[in-house]
């Protein structure tokens, strides 16, 4: 373990650090979302799953936010699916109020709903204008969950906000606005982290690396072989890991407010991939926040 970082319960030896935590992940039928709430049943929590897709046919990528809560339970939690369209304000309120009182209480939020168009070339003002919609369901939805999550964690005593994040935050990646809408959540994160450090919860920005999602399988299947990355990927998973490492580290408030690269928390915190390996931080060739290292904690 590294220097500097002591953290209560390392993820490779129990998959029960979360046991009785309760658990929100937004935007988690499939890709990113669903491997971090499957992590987290991994780890034993309680899993809210929300999103739109309630059939594998909702979506050319498959995937429902049953079949996740199924999952969840199958890892060792249990999941919960809920049919929320992160544009609805209404329909966001009422799902923190149903966990208001099922539980009472709510220790962990994954803000990763996203409205994403699949890649098409040209400058922004020759695709659809509904590519901006990822700053209506992606940015602004991210802060519609933590207003509504933050008090559950006040009373709760304990809490973590997560936005998923990436290195178009910092360089240039799909276009301008999936760039705002990273830039954004890494900006959000640190203020909101400003306002609720007196009632010891944390907010973060965690940068996913390149992930091996359906929607990235189902595009390079449609390029030439040469033109395929070599490089491996990371599991949706990895990122669940080390959102659960963070939950139980003692570093939790210390990192509180920061732009995070996963692959570089995830070797301060000793976690590995589903299938042990270290993901790679691509700081050196797409840019990155502040380095993690013990000097700076």
């Amino acid at each position: 373990m590294k220097e500097g970082i002591n953290v209560t319960q390392h993820i490779t030896e129990t998959t029960r650090m979360l046991s009785n935590k309760i658990a929100i992940v937004t935007g988690a039928s499939r890709g990113a979302g669903k491997g971090i709430a499957i992590a987290l049943g991994q780890a034993g929590a309680i899993v809210y799953v929300t999103g739109r897709s309630t059939a594998k046919t909702d979506s050319p990528y498959g995937g429902s936010i049953g079949e996740t809560a199924e999952l969840v339970t199958q890892a060792g939690g249990k999941g919960i699916p809920v049919l929320v369209d992160h544009a609805d304000d209404e329909a966001v309120a009422d799902l923190f109020a149903r966990v208001k009182q099922d539980y009472g209480k709510l220790d962990i939020l994954v803000n990763n709903a996203s409205k994403v168009a699949d890649p098409a070339s040209g400058g922004f003002w020759e695709k659809p204008l509904n590519v901006a919609d990822l700053i209506t369901v992606g940015l602004r939805s991210h802060y519609v969950s933590s207003y509504h999550a933050a008090p559950l964690m006040i009373a709760n005593g304990k809490g973590l906000i997560v936005n998923t994040g990436h290195y178009g935050a910092v360089s240039y990646y799909q276009g301008p606005a999936y760039g705002a809408q990273k830039a954004g959540g890494d900006k959000m994160a640190g203020d909101m982290a400003k306002e609720l450090r007196p009632y010891n919860v944390a907010a973060v920005s965690i940068w996913m690396g390149g992930l091996d999602t359906e929607r990235a399988r189902a595009y390079f299947a449609t390029l030439p072989e040469d033109r395929i990355p070599k490089q491996k990927r990371e599991s949706p998973e990895f990122t669940g890991r080390v959102i659960a490492a963070l939950y139980e580290s003692d570093q939790r408030m210390t990192l509180s407010g920061r732009s995070l690269i996963g692959a570089e928390l995830g070797a301060v915190l000793d976690v590995t991939d589903i299938d042990g390996s270290t993901p790679l931080s691509y700081r050196y060739t797409m840019g990155g926040p502040h380095e993690l290292h013990s000097s700076l904690i």
